[in-house]
């Protein structure tokens, strides 16, 4: 239902999807998560939600893919397939992480058998070449559907944050 998306002062975000000139396909990728996401990942997919109505469609292959879903805190063993997933992306890669895991590594930040959340692949991607355009993080646990499609509009530029993250330095004098 279109009133159940949210809203971003008075952007109303159906409109927004409009001004789409074609599908956005997204390709969905489990890094080690509960599946809690991922389940709400599959509940914008139904009828109540139904994102296909705005041209966006999962895909099977990041070849195909204009942007990569996340979802899990990127375990050890998917870190190979997850950074040659992303490099097989088409410019530009936008990457939408999703959940407490997918932000920061959610309870499993500082296991043994996680490299945490997003924030450290990327960081990781960077030294091997790989460049990443745009990177949105959408919080939860689980994540919200509404956050999700709120989520993509912000990767899509259809959107404005409602929050900005800014870093603050301590200065020594």
């Amino acid at each position: 239902m279109v009133e159940a998306l949210p809203r971003n002062g008075s952007v109303d975000l159906a409109k927004a999807f409009d001004k789409l000139k074609r599908s956005i396909w997204v390709f969905h990728l489990n890094t080690g998560s509960c599946n809690g996401c991922d389940i709400e990942v599959l509940d914008v997919l139904t009828p109540y939600f139904d994102v296909e109505r705005f041209g966006i469609k999962l895909v099977g292959s990041p070849r195909h893919a204009d942007l990569i879903l996340l979802t899990g805190p990127i375990t050890i063993k998917t870190l190979d397939k997850v950074v040659r997933a992303i490099d097989a992306m088409p410019r530009p890669r936008l990457v939408l992480a999703l959940g407490s895991c997918g932000v920061g590594g959610g309870i499993w930040f500082n296991t043994y058998s996680t490299l945490g959340g997003y924030p450290k692949l990327q960081e990781l991607l960077k030294s091997l070449g790989v460049e990443v355009d745009k990177v949105v993080y959408v919080p939860g646990c689980p994540v919200r559907p509404e956050a999700i499609i709120y989520g993509v509009a912000l990767l899509l530029g259809l959107a404005e944050p409602k929050v900005r993250y800014e870093r603050v330095e301590a200065v020594e004098g």
